[in-house]
């Protein structure tokens, strides 16, 4: 959590305008951390492959969009 907080902080910063704390880009910050950015710390695999959810595909932010999409 520390380590998604210090990221968002990051880039926080170059933004402008995120002065709501509902905005999409808090989510999709959270999504991108946790599904789709690898960690060194977990040997190159994401938080969700570390906990066993497998995203398929090449893209897998296409896959995750597509996915939510057909809910």
């Amino acid at each position: 959590m520390e380590r998604l907080n210090g990221e968002f902080r990051d880039r926080e910063k170059v933004m402008r305008g995120v002065k709501k704390k509902e905005s999409v880009i808090f989510d999709g910050s959270q999504i991108y951390h946790n599904y789709v950015r690898p960690h060194m710390a977990l040997n190159g695999k994401t938080p969700a492959e570390a906990c066993g959810i497998d995203v398929k595909g090449s893209d897998k932010w296409k896959t995750l969009i597509q996915n939510a999409s057909q809910n």
